[in-house]
């Protein structure tokens, strides 16, 4: 089989995508296994302790369509979910030794992650085809992504985690 009919997921890709990650600014680095213009997106996203994800939602007009699902193949990742108003309304941890791995996201729930551990490796799953204008509506009241408080605000975040 040619490289374009079959895509390995294996260690040799978490590595050469963590490397990416931890030369980026952003401290991550999505591997898109889809085309933009496909119907389900489906991704690599490796995360590095540090990398901000400023809370956000998906809303879609079809019903269910703004889901997301999220599994930990590598690492540790916190999952914080708010209310309308910023206030972190539940956290949960994955983490691809367990004992809880991954969770599906219901549609316009606010949410962001938190990397907890080096060259962690997150398999995304949700609607397509991307759209680049209208992926991410962001909850009000947090620093944008690069602003000195961003940094701040992901540290308080992982520290939720014990980490």
């Amino acid at each position: 089989m040619t490289a374009s009919v079959l895509q390995l997921i294996d260690q040799d890709l978490f590595d050469q995508v963590a490397g990416r990650a931890r030369e980026s600014e952003r401290q991550r680095m999505n591997f898109n296994l889809h085309q933009e213009s496909d119907l389900v997106q489906r991704f690599l996203n490796v995360m590095q302790p540090g990398t901000y994800v400023r809370p956000h939602r998906h809303c879609r007009q079809g019903t269910g369509e703004g889901f997301e699902c999220f599994v930990v193949l590598q690492g540790s990742i916190g999952v914080l979910l708010f209310d309308q108003n910023g206030l972190c309304i539940q956290r949960q941890r994955l983490d691809a030794a367990g004992p809880v791995r991954g969770l599906q996201l219901a549609e316009g729930a606010f949410h962001s992650l938190v990397a907890l551990a080096d060259d962690s490796v997150i398999f995304e799953l949700k609607q397509g085809p991307y759209q680049p204008l209208a992926d991410k509506d962001f909850l009000s009241g947090f620093p944008l992504e690069g602003e000195l408080e961003s940094v701040h605000q992901e540290a308080q975040w992982r520290s939720l985690f014990d980490v």
